[in-house]
């Protein structure tokens, strides 16, 4: 199931829901827009939906920024009057997080718009896919054999971008996309470094524009010099071989860490930091690397030696203690005797 933003449509889109009802639009524009679904730009029909497809769709598409257009066609279903194409933009050059927000509000414009007049999609990632041509290219390739439907469409459409992780709050959890940014070169070639016990400690970035994984650093560090190592004012991805002894046995253990400092990180930092992790692991584990633990924390002052040793190797409580009856209130007196009677004498 595909998260949801609660994104609703506004009055102002919901009246025009009602005049494409009466046949007097013939194209809507729908934009986000202060966590709204507003209408952007509409028009009437001027002639045949093709002429008017070509003239109309065009100057709606913005290069870099997804939308969705709402186009009516010519033909009528029985039930639900004109039939409707849905056009999905999103652009690959878009940002990752407008991406990610158009995709997840989708179902819920087209429900709010209607799923009955919808009579096919159309989802474009370059302006080609959406002019004309592409259309009728899209329809010939729906008409091929075992076609999928509306609703695989949907799934296929989110997957060329995301995949699926999980968030966690507090104790509640769900099912949110992770974006699977690229690993520069240096990056991946430091892991692999580290696997082969080259580097105690592993540092990287993303960087926020090109969207990529950069190596920070590769370097040996003692464990009394790794907090300084954490930034106070950005989220970074670590990778560090705690060394130690646990029970008399000599371990080495590859904890991979999650620095993210409060609040002083922008919203689009951490959301972006916080939805590339498990897609970053799984890369890092693809490479050979056993990860034995995943911390996630705010400060470096956090990470002691006291603090490794209890999440690598927790206490267990074996023994329950004994169950203490709590004492009476102070000052209660005597306890009260009930005189059992005589049944005997009683009886007689």
């Amino acid at each position: 199931m595909s998260y949801q933003t609660g994104i609703k449509a506004n009055d102002a889109l919901k009246k025009l829901f009602v005049k494409c009802r009466d046949d007097k639009i013939r194209v809507l524009k729908v934009s986000i827009e202060n966590e709204e679904l507003v209408p952007a730009m509409s028009s009437k029909p001027s002639g045949k939906w093709q002429d008017d497809y070509t003239k109309m769709v065009k100057p709606l598409i913005i290069e870099d920024q997804p939308t969705y257009v709402l186009f009516r066609l010519d033909t009528k279903s029985p039930d639900s009057g004109y039939d409707w194409l849905f056009i999905s933009w999103s652009p690959d050059i878009a940002p990752v997080r407008q991406k990610m927000l158009y995709a997840s509000t989708k179902a819920t414009l087209k429900q709010e718009f209607g799923t009955a007049s919808i009579k096919d999609e159309l989802h474009g990632t370059v302006p080609e896919d959406v002019t004309l041509e592409g259309y009728h290219k899209h329809k010939k390739n729906d008409a091929a054999p075992m076609p999928l439907t509306s609703a695989e469409e949907e799934l296929v459409e989110i997957r060329k971008t995301t995949i699926h992780t999980e968030y966690n709050i507090e104790t509640r959890q769900q099912t949110l996309s992770g974006v699977a940014f690229p690993v520069t070169d240096d990056a991946k070639q430091a892991i692999i470094e580290m696997g082969k016990g080259m580097h105690e400690y592993v540092q990287l970035k993303i960087d926020l524009d090109e969207e990529k994984i950069h190596l920070v650093m590769a370097c040996d560090v003692s464990l009394d010099k790794l907090p300084t190592k954490v930034p106070a004012d950005a989220a970074r991805y670590h990778l560090y071989n705690f060394k130690h002894t646990h029970e008399g046995d000599y371990m080495e253990c590859i904890v991979f860490i999650y620095s993210m400092p409060g609040y002083t990180c922008s919203i689009k930092e951490r959301m972006l930091y916080s939805s590339c992790k498990a897609p970053f692991l799984e890369f890092i584990q693809s490479l050979g690397i056993v990860i034995t633990k995943k911390l996630e924390i705010d400060d470096g002052n956090e990470l002691t030696e006291e603090y490794f040793q209890e999440e690598l190797h927790p206490k267990v409580n074996l023994h329950r203690p004994k169950f203490a009856k709590p004492k009476g209130p102070p000052g209660r007196g005597a306890k009260r005797l009930t005189k059992v009677q005589d049944l005997d004498n009683k009886q007689s």
